[in-house]
């Protein structure tokens, strides 16, 4: 038999909250960067890769094995974006500029440790703040250069899997996943060889490239990997990246001119005609 309450302060003062198991909750963000290289002349134009941020791990479970950023909520009135926040910036000493939402990641078996749910997200990092050093429960940390692509089968058609790749050093950790689905115009995967990751960490850094691919149309989101002054090509460099191909610069500056001001600055630099720098339009 229910028992009836006459009102919700009668309820909740009876509610008890251990009558249902309880998992841990947990953040783990993917940080990205669109950092430029070494090139071996000043003639030729900066190249830039999409690098993504992750620690070594100092502690069990998966000790010494790279990892993304994160950690447990650990105060009552802490929320997932704060947490993300705070975690972030104590493993790696870096500031996120924005945090978006990718999923929950709770399958069992996940964590070792027991029923822990990770809050996953997308954040950015713009050329100004890309140092970072470990710390915390984190080794170290680094940034490398990643690569999510479809696996061409010997006729050169895409088949339904995919291979991740990163590298930074002499360091390269590989995954590889299937597509599975589409759903809400977001890719789903499902887990091939996890490689040397930790956790489930391959398959949540397969998802934010997907989705960062999937919204790197968005102007809002690419000024975030730059400082707040930057040149055109600079911009256009960011999107190129992003998507793995070139664009057209006329078509490029005409969808982005409504977006940005001018400024009265010049890049400067040996070898190079100095460039004007833009910033963000503010509405």
């Amino acid at each position: 038999m229910v028992e009836e309450y006459s009102t919700e302060e009668e309820f909740l003062k009876k509610y008890d909250y251990k009558s249902f198991e309880r998992p841990s909750v947990t953040v783990d963000i993917a940080v990205f960067g669109v950092l430029g290289e070494e090139v071996d002349s000043y003639r030729k134009d900066e190249k830039k890769s999409i690098s993504l941020l992750l620690v070594k791990r100092g502690e069990h479970p998966f000790k010494g094995k790279w990892a993304l950023p994160g950690g447990f909520l650990t105060e009552n009135d802490e929320s997932v974006e704060k947490c993300a926040e705070r975690e972030v910036f104590s493993e790696t000493n870096v500031k996120p500029r924005s945090l978006f939402p990718i999923g929950t990641f709770s399958a069992k078996g996940r964590d070792p440790r027991g029923w822990i749910i990770s809050n996953a997200f997308v954040s950015v990092v713009s050329e100004d703040g890309v140092n970072a050093k470990g710390g915390d429960d984190a080794a170290e940390a680094r940034w490398f250069k990643g690569n999510f692509t479809a696996v061409e089968d010997s006729e050169g058609k895409m088949k339904k899997l995919y291979r991740l790749s990163m590298t930074s050093g002499d360091t390269t950790l590989c995954a590889l996943f299937e597509k599975t689905g589409c759903h809400f115009g977001r890719d789903e995967f499902k887990v091939v060889d996890g490689g040397d990751f930790a956790f489930d960490h391959a398959l949540i850094i397969a998802t934010a490239f997907s989705i960062l691919r999937s919204v790197a149309g968005d102007f809002d989101m690419l000024f975030d990997f730059l400082p707040e002054r930057f040149t055109l090509t600079s911009l256009q460099k960011v999107q190129e990246t992003i998507l793995g191909e070139t664009l057209l610069p006329a078509n490029f500056r005409r969808k982005v001119e409504k977006l940005v001001v001018e400024t009265d600055e010049y890049t400067s630099g040996a070898g190079h005609r100095p460039a004007k720098l833009f910033m963000k339009k503010v509405d």
